[in-house]
């Protein structure tokens, strides 16, 4: 493992956060950091001197430079489709990298080390996958997209932003997590999305995740206190008027069906989200526990054909 460590603020303690890590668990050996938002030759000097005294190998210091910053909102980093110069960014950092990284120390020691083996694929949902993907649906683990690729699934993306309904030709429709409390005034007014996924519920599964689950529910509350009515197809009433984080590992035992999974499969996943629940009158869809083993009050829910919950899933459980 090599650590990125960001040195702002610290000199030669950041050698004890590295040591720390480098301690903590048997088993993991922590090759090297890299010091980033180093401010000055001075600043470098002292934490590479913390660094050697603490014995933990220094693969590059990268100085603080604005223009590779990425912006940040609520959720994390701004999504690269929103960023107009993306390329130009991605393309300052790995010259930023190059200048001030010891690349083949990198490579030395990443030679011959394996990956530890992944968990069990999660089953494709269905075989034609209608895929909600715009900036308002963009929360979907890569690793899910390739695996179900993988089993011989074909992902048909709509935007629902663009007022587009699933493909009708698809078996099921999978709506990922977002950003629909910045765009819920859109998705309120996208009436041929509405009425085609309610179609679609009828006769094949829908299922959501986090702000899916949300634009499947029947009102959306942003920040401002202004009610958006959404899809109306689960009773689910979320708001973000207080704001309340929701973060952490997830493991899930359903207690219902959802496309690709049956009642009782062990799912493992992860939430993060600031929406408080201010109605859920569906029956539960899972019990969930979060990493330490209590159990979470979110269930998620499912009414029909329809279900969702604030659970991403990761994986299926062996």
């Amino acid at each position: 493992v090599v650590l990125v460590l960001d040195a702002r603020g610290q000199a030669q303690s950041a050698a004890a956060v590295a040591a720390g890590f480098a301690g903590f668990r048997p088993g993991v050996n922590i090759a090297g950091v890299v010091l980033n938002r180093v401010a000055s030759p001075r600043h470098e000097a002292l934490l590479r001197a913390g660094m050697e005294q603490a014995g933990i190998r220094v693969f590059g210091a990268l100085p603080r430079q604005d223009g590779v910053a990425v912006p940040e909102r609520h959720l994390g980093l701004v999504q690269a489709a929103e960023l107009p110069k993306l390329e130009k960014l991605l393309e300052d950092a790995a010259d930023l990298v190059e200048r001030h990284c010891d690349l083949g120390g990198l490579r030395e020691a990443a030679a011959g080390q394996g990956l530890p083996g992944a968990a069990p694929p999660a089953r494709p949902p269905g075989q034609r996958i209608a895929l909600a993907r715009d900036e308002a649906f963009s929360f979907i683990y890569p690793h899910l997209l390739a695996g179900w690729r993988a089993a011989g699934a074909e992902i048909l993306p709509f935007s629902p932003l663009a007022d587009e309904p699933p493909a009708p030709d698809a078996d099921m429709c999978w709506l990922p997590g977002g950003y629909p409390e910045l765009h819920a005034g859109r998705i309120a007014a996208a009436s041929q999305f509405f009425s085609g996924l309610r179609a679609f519920a009828a006769t094949r599964p829908v299922h959501g995740e986090c702000g899916g689950y949300m634009v499947l529910g029947e009102t959306l509350v942003d920040a401002t206190g202004t009610a958006h009515q959404m899809a109306g197809m689960l009773g689910l009433v979320t708001s973000f008027k207080k704001r309340k984080m929701h973060l952490g590992y997830r493991r899930a035992a359903l207690l219902s069906s959802i496309p690709g999974h049956g009642a009782g499969a062990i799912l493992a996943g992860h939430e993060f989200h600031y929406a408080s629940i201010l109605k859920q009158p569906d029956p539960p869809l899972a019990e969930v526990q979060d990493a330490q083993g209590a159990i979470m009050p979110e269930t998620g829910s499912w009414r029909g054909r329809v279900s969702g919950s604030f659970f991403h899933l990761i994986s299926a459980k062996a």
